[in-house]
């Protein structure tokens, strides 16, 4: 890959995904888009530049980006965030939301959907957390292909036990040839979407609880300041921010305080949006 195909495409990644690679990253970005060029007959980086500069091929575009885009993913990944879930989240919101109004989560990097299947997992251990109410999950991701495996709920034997205790593999998953199919129960309430979080969050109401872990840090600081304030816009004004345990609100605006004692939780500094609504389907 020469220097100029490099370049051209650091930028075009940071401009479509936010992604921003460094200088010493040529192997990284060889080794995602090698499969590409052999899959779409390429002949050579410098085609696939070409192509991308001409916007003449929406799916080699999307390729690109969904293959530089890290998808790692695990049940209950970290524990934390779902400790306090439970112990500080849910119990503030159930205390002070009627009945009748539903608790509303946002995943806004859900890529496998290991993530909102574990959080619904968390519910269903603990119903006296939400009594009767209606819980939604909005799942979203930068990725159709990531979208479509989290939301057929299909894991196979080496992703099921990653994080994920055995009691509830056999309690909320039902095998399916070779692969671990989560239960129709966990599926209820879930939508999932195609969201590029660098573009405005039309139609998705508002949320209580937003999960937005381990991506911030592939931005620069502008473009997080950027996404924080727009995600505080649809953060419910007691509502919770999640962020990665690596990641931090600190030097990034005003939009979010501190959790006091809780790293990688944050609330909202003024009210951003009043009560929860439907998104928009």
């Amino acid at each position: 890959m020469s220097a100029a195909d490099y370049e051209f495409f650091k930028k075009y990644l940071k401009q479509h995904s936010g992604l921003i690679l460094s200088d010493d990253k040529h192997y990284l970005l060889e080794s995602r888009l090698v499969p590409l060029l052999r899959k779409f007959e390429l002949p050579d980086f410098a085609r696939l530049a070409s192509v991308l500069r001409d916007s003449s091929s929406t799916i080699i575009a999307e390729a690109v980006i969904e293959a530089m885009t890290t998808n790692e993913s695990l049940f209950f990944r970290d524990k934390t965030p779902f400790e306090v879930f439970t112990t500080v989240m849910l119990p503030k919101l159930h205390a002070t939301r009627p009945p009748s109004q539903p608790l509303r989560i946002w995943c806004a990097a859900a890529s496998t959907g290991q993530e909102p299947y574990s959080l619904a997992m968390t519910l269903k251990e603990n119903p006296h957390l939400v009594g009767t109410r209606r819980v939604e999950f909005l799942c979203t991701d930068l990725s159709n292909e990531v979208l479509e495996r989290a939301s057929s709920g299909r894991y196979n034997q080496f992703e099921v036990q990653r994080g994920l205790p055995i009691q509830m593999l056999m309690k909320y998953f039902k095998k399916v040839d070779d692969m671990w199919e989560v239960s129709s129960q966990l599926k209820a309430g879930m939508q999932f979407r195609k969201l590029n979080l660098l573009n405005p969050f039309v139609g998705l109401g508002t949320f209580d609880i937003v999960f937005c872990r381990n991506v911030l840090i592939y931005f620069d600081a502008p473009t997080k300041t950027d996404i924080l304030n727009r995600i505080a816009k649809v953060t419910a004004a007691d509502g919770y921010l999640v962020l990665g345990g690596a990641e931090t609100v600190m030097g990034l605006g005003d939009a979010y305080r501190p959790l006091p004692n809780q790293r990688g939780f944050y609330v909202p500094n003024v009210p951003a949006a009043s009560a929860p609504a439907m998104a928009s389907r």
